[in-house]
């Protein structure tokens, strides 16, 4: 049957601050953080609750007992009991991957009304313990007959330096033990990204990130949060005004020893939510909603981690463009994760370079050169910080807001995602 909805349309959605992690957020899970941004995109747009077909949502560090965290936010927020909800889940690019799920619902004709975005709190990110306290507590504890004496026993056989010391999480590759920072490490060293680049990347991010507030940009599209204390938390708490080049010289490497990352140019562990209203040309005129963009195409691509862990995005953005039928140089607006200022300057140099385009994208030549008043105009996530389910969702929201303000035509969004992955999208304003 034909689809009479039309075109998906990004109308609209909100954010909470993003706060580096164990700060104001230590309190709040990652499923009220995602209530919270829910609750103020839909209460901003003034979408009748009851509109609500559908939420996808993306995560990456998901609470054990109730993973499926957009579900959890439909019963919390009271939204009506048949709204289905999922959660999807692609590293650093899930907040991306909720929303062109969410478009391609609407597009199927699955749905009008959808609410996409992520959250993560690193603050209350599972600890794990040792496998061998799980070995020998775990028959214990879920075993139907076991007494007093069991546990007695177990008591007995845990050794407070082997079994109960829990295990500090590492964001490493799981295939090759690769820390991230140490593959952006690698990466910068393999490009000859120096680390003043690298620093005067993050002061340009942190210079543009607090322009975007001065400006009122990024307060059109923040949702005040209220604290467990009292307070109410306006704006992001890692944007640093002052940030200068004497400043980030006098920081040491956090990687390796003689390495160019460190704390400043690497984006920092965060806790915060992001969501959008994803409605179909008919029901957007329906609920009066003001359409900001559509998702012309996106693209997903995996690497092997082994060889440039994080340079996805590189790959998957030529790949997006080619499928929105433009050239980098028709795109008004690029919008790359910081992950790290080293990948950022990667992610550009390859993109301009015929040799990699040859051997990594089939092309005859590259892409082209990113001009630096297109590139990441508000800042990224090393001045923003990066909750890992949210970016993605960040990154749509505002480029979104900026096509429909600026009159812009079309904004493209690069990720990369642990697991040796890379995700790309090309917006268009409506």
């Amino acid at each position: 049957m034909p689809n009479s909805n039309g075109r998906a349309l990004i109308c609209g959605g909100s954010r909470t601050p993003f706060v580096r992690a164990f700060a104001e957020y230590v309190e709040i899970d990652t499923i009220a953080l995602a209530a919270m941004a829910v609750r103020g995109t839909l209460e901003r747009s003034r979408v009748p609750w009851d509109a609500v077909d559908a939420v996808v949502w993306g995560g990456v560090i998901l609470p054990p007992t109730s993973p499926n965290v957009g579900r959890e936010l439909v019963l919390d927020l009271k939204l009506p009991s048949r709204v289905e909800a999922r959660t999807v889940t692609r590293a650093c690019a899930s907040g991306l991957q909720a929303i062109t799920d969410a478009v391609a619902a609407v597009e199927r004709g699955d749905a009008d009304v959808v609410i996409a975005g992520g959250s993560d709190s690193t603050s209350n990110a599972p600890i794990p313990m040792p496998e061998s306290f799980i070995r020998k507590v775990g028959p214990v504890v879920m075993g139907r007959k076991s007494g007093f004496t069991d546990y007695l026993g177990l008591l007995a056989r845990l050794s407070p330096t082997r079994d109960l010391l829990p295990r500090q999480p590492r964001v490493a590759e799981r295939s090759t033990g690769e820390l991230m920072g140490e593959a952006a490490e690698s990466m910068a060293k393999r490009h000859q990204i120096s680390r003043e680049a690298q620093d005067a990347w993050t002061v340009r991010s942190h210079q543009r990130a607090e322009a975007a507030w001065t400006s009122g940009r990024f307060a059109d599209e923040v949702v005040p949060v209220k604290l467990p204390d009292g307070q109410v938390l306006a704006r992001d708490t890692l944007v640093r005004a002052d940030t200068d080049m004497e400043k980030l010289a006098k920081l040491r490497p956090v990687f390796s020893k003689d390495g160019t990352l460190t704390a400043a140019n690497s984006t920092a562990l965060t806790d915060g939510a992001g969501a959008v209203i994803v409605a179909s040309e008919r029901a957007a005129e329906r609920l009066g909603l003001t359409p900001l963009a559509c998702l012309r195409s996106s693209a997903y691509i995996g690497v092997d981690p082994a060889d440039q862990l994080l340079i996805g995005p590189a790959l998957a953005m030529p790949r997006a463009l080619a499928r929105a039928g433009l050239s980098l140089e028709e795109v008004d607006l690029v919008d790359l994760h910081e992950a790290f200022a080293a990948v950022v300057l990667v992610v550009r140099a390859v993109l301009e370079n015929d040799a990699f385009a040859r051997e990594r994208l089939g092309m005859d030549r590259a892409p082209g050169h990113i001009a630096d008043e297109k590139l990441n105009v508000h800042g990224g996530s090393v001045a923003l910080g990066h909750p890992f389910g949210a970016t993605g969702a960040r990154m749509v929201l505002t480029m979104a807001n900026e096509l429909h303000r600026t009159g812009k035509s079309t904004a493209l969004l690069g990720i990369c995602a642990a697991g040796g992955l890379g995700a790309a999208a090309v917006l268009g304003r409506v």
